[in-house]
């Protein structure tokens, strides 16, 4: 039995074409017929004839060519039928995933090689490579004082791989600007949130779990961000946090002012891993880390978690064509019916039987 076809629903697409049944059917009966006559000779001459040897006469002799190709003419005919079962293909959600990445000051620092902003952009495709995207979604959204949508979930990977070539470089947050000296990640759960929430509203509910990644070198925990967490979790949607940057730290670098302004004083920053932990912990997801093992092992881990939140798999129903197989076994009783041959009228006559067998393959091929 074949996996996934329910054969408890076989039927046929055509099924005039089994009328064309009776012609073999017609035949099948002579064949019955010449046996018998075959074998009431057969004891006859046995019986009649002296001969020094014994002779021995095979039950049917040349006769098995012909039920070959009857049988084979008959599941032609039964192709011809399309005859069909029910199968059920079981289908996994895919994976909605909403991707907030750090953009603020200290993302500039040069503590990871090459920076961290271009380590997180390395891990980005990483993570973009572990996913199947059958099914799968993405979302893309930079913060730093205030969120800064890139990309709405999309399943086409090539948008989600756009802007990433496009942001390789630097965040396109400045450093001249004072918001970019901040970080504000719940700003960015907060607009993750109203995403899903619209497109909820504008394509309706989904059954894909769904998951916010965040990516950061850290900031000191709030009661904002405990509030902006609490509404992933009532959502259900988890809060995944990958830290990027050392404990030892960097120098964030001193931005360039075209005013002659007085510089900003030397800011040291470091990985905030207990704050990050902190937020993996309250949003219900888990944290990881940059550099302690490869990207694609920390992408598969997250993917993979969110996957096992599926609490359903999708059944779909359809129909498969059973057709080629009775043509398969059609070819198969014709090559049988090829090595019980002696005599060259029945060669001709199965040369012709397969000829007969292609054109039915021709016109039955949809």
């Amino acid at each position: 039995m074949l996996t996934g076809v329910d054969f408890s629903t076989f039927a046929f697409a055509e099924p005039l074409y089994l009328r064309l049944l009776a012609g073999p059917a017609v035949l099948l009966v002579l064949w019955v017929w010449q046996v018998l006559r075959r074998r009431r000779d057969a004891r006859r001459f046995l019986s009649e004839r002296v001969l020094p040897v014994r002779e021995q006469y095979s039950l049917v002799g040349d006769l098995a060519f012909w039920l070959c190709l009857l049988i084979a003419a008959s599941l032609c005919i039964v192709a011809l039928a399309r005859p069909q079962a029910r199968i059920s293909v079981v289908r996994k959600a895919g994976a909605d995933i909403v991707i907030l990445q750090d953009g603020s000051a200290s993302m500039y620092v040069k503590d990871v090689t090459p920076d961290r902003w271009q380590r997180s952009v390395q891990f980005l495709r990483a993570f973009a490579d572990a996913l199947s995207w059958k099914g799968d979604r993405v979302a893309l959204a930079l913060f730093a004082h205030l969120a800064s949508p890139q990309l709405r979930l999309s399943k086409d990977p090539n948008a989600l791989f756009f802007f990433l070539d496009h942001l390789g470089e630097h965040s396109p947050f400045q450093l001249e600007d004072d918001p970019t000296w901040d970080t504000n990640i719940e700003e960015g759960v907060f607009w993750g949130l109203k995403l899903v929430e619209k497109d909820e509203e504008l394509f309706g509910k989904t059954k894909n779990p769904k998951a916010f990644v965040v990516i950061s070198d850290g900031q000191a925990w709030s009661g904002d961000v405990a509030i902006a967490l609490g509404s992933a979790r009532k959502q259900g949607i988890p809060v995944y946090v990958v830290g990027v940057g050392t404990t030892a730290g960097g120098l964030i670098p001193e931005p360039t002012r075209a005013d002659g302004g007085t510089p900003r004083e030397a800011i040291r920053a470091v990985l905030d891993r207990d704050s990050l932990r902190e937020i993996a912990r309250a949003g219900g997801g888990e944290y990881f880390e940059i550099g302690r093992e490869p990207d694609r092992d920390v992408a598969f881990k997250i993917i993979n978690s969110v996957r096992r939140r599926d609490k359903g798999s999708l059944e779909e129903k359809s129909y498969e064509d059973l057709y080629w197989r009775f043509l398969f076994a059609a070819a198969v009783f014709l090559c049988l019916g090829t090595f019980l041959l002696k005599g060259g009228t029945e060669l001709w006559w199965q040369a012709a039987g397969a000829l007969a067998a292609m054109l039915i393959l021709a016109n039955a091929a949809p």
